[in-house]
């Protein structure tokens, strides 16, 4: 295309991008005004929802990190972080305090699950309960890990199951100031050094 037929191209564009334009205000009088009326209140919410959901998420994602931590630290014999002395159930709470701290969560609002996880031991076979302390976090030792009937190797492990609770702000729908209690659990192959 010559230089002379590109100018001419762009200047009809421009042109009848001017008369679009032109007409479109000609015509619309007052009429986006009500279409913004009717919209802007949907998107707001659609945002809030976005962000609310959003900080669910992130949550969920420290609890799962927390779990995974002190799953960790309650499976290992030797927890150098661990203070001597401490039980399975106080090596993983501590360090499910520690989680918490470093995302700025309270580890007071701390859950038991409402259903205890259905583990069995693997040293007798069992149902496992969880441990007395502390309370508001499950905490199970020497449980099954994988089902030695399809041919595993009947690995033990512990088990740590809690669960945090999140309020939504939602105004105008169902899920305002609702209370949901946002899970926890991690499972770990216990530590044989």
């Amino acid at each position: 295309m010559s230089r002379v037929a590109a100018g001419l191209f762009k200047k009809l564009a421009e042109k009848l991008a001017a008369s679009c334009w032109q007409t479109l205000a000609e015509e619309s009088r007052g009429q986006e005004l009500a279409e913004a009326a009717l919209v802007l209140p949907i998107v707001f919410m659609v945002l809030i929802g976005i962000f609310w959901f959003g900080q669910a998420f992130s949550i969920y994602g420290t609890l799962a990190q927390a779990a995974r931590v002190g799953a960790r630290a309650a499976a290992n014999p030797s927890c150098t972080t661990c203070a001597a002395g401490n039980t399975v159930g106080q090596n993983a709470y501590n360090a499910i305090q520690t989680t918490f701290a470093a995302a700025h969560l309270d580890p007071t609002k701390l859950n038991p699950p409402t259903i205890t996880p259905a583990l069995v031991s693997c040293i007798n076979g069992a149902a496992v309960p969880c441990l007395g302390s502390p309370t508001n976090v499950c905490v199970q030792d020497s449980v099954q890990l994988s089902n030695t009937g399809s041919g595993g190797a009947g690995v033990c492990g512990v088990s740590v199951t809690f669960q945090y609770p999140y309020q939504f702000w939602f105004p105008g729908t169902s899920l305002n100031k609702q209370l949901i209690q946002l899970p926890g659990a991690a499972e770990m192959r216990k530590e044989t050094h």
